[in-house]
């Protein structure tokens, strides 16, 4: 079989144009995350922050990610936030209804897509903002959305002993 030079280019240009809109796709949108770790991690993000700010929500999702990288925890997402008392009570099973909920979806993406809180880059735990820890090794990393974040660290590696003041618009919006 033969092609004729018009033939040549007519399937020369058809493949530069597949090649060229499969590349296009790719980068148009992130990947879909999973949906069970959306749910989980939204859950944990409703729950967690009590729906106060997307600083707090990502905060809660890098810690999330943050266990889910280390090999102390599950090593899914669904299994970090389900996780015996670590989280909330009733995590997985009390409804979201409120308005908070579609900021919780938007940050769980955020995060599920690579998204990080930029002084939670180490911090595997937090507590609410308002409780007063009394250990020796929690060193503090950031206060958002209700919460303090945190690293555990040996005793004379520990800098800071509080949390510092809340700060939030860190995580663009």
């Amino acid at each position: 079989m033969t092609l004729t030079k018009t033939s040549l280019r007519t399937v020369t240009l058809v493949s530069a144009l597949a090649i060229l809109a499969s590349c296009g796709q790719r980068y148009r949108s992130a990947p879909r995350p999973d949906p069970q770790a959306l749910e989980c991690m939204t859950r944990a993000m409703y729950f967690e922050s009590n729906r106060s700010s997307r600083d707090g929500m990502i905060g809660v999702g890098t810690v999330v990610m943050n266990r889910v990288a280390s090999d102390d925890f599950p090593d899914t997402v669904c299994g970090v936030v389900s996780q015996k008392n670590q989280f909330a009570p009733g995590v997985m099973t009390r409804p979201m209804t409120d308005r908070g909920l579609p900021l919780a979806l938007e940050s769980a993406r955020a995060v599920l897509q690579g998204e990080r809180h930029p002084l939670i880059t180490k911090g595997r735990f937090f507590h609410a903002a308002y409780y007063v820890a009394n250990y020796n090794n929690i060193h503090y990393v950031a206060t958002a959305g209700g919460n303090a974040f945190y690293e555990k660290r040996r005793p004379e590696l520990v800098t800071r002993r509080t949390p510092p003041t809340q700060i939030e618009g860190l995580t663009g919006g």
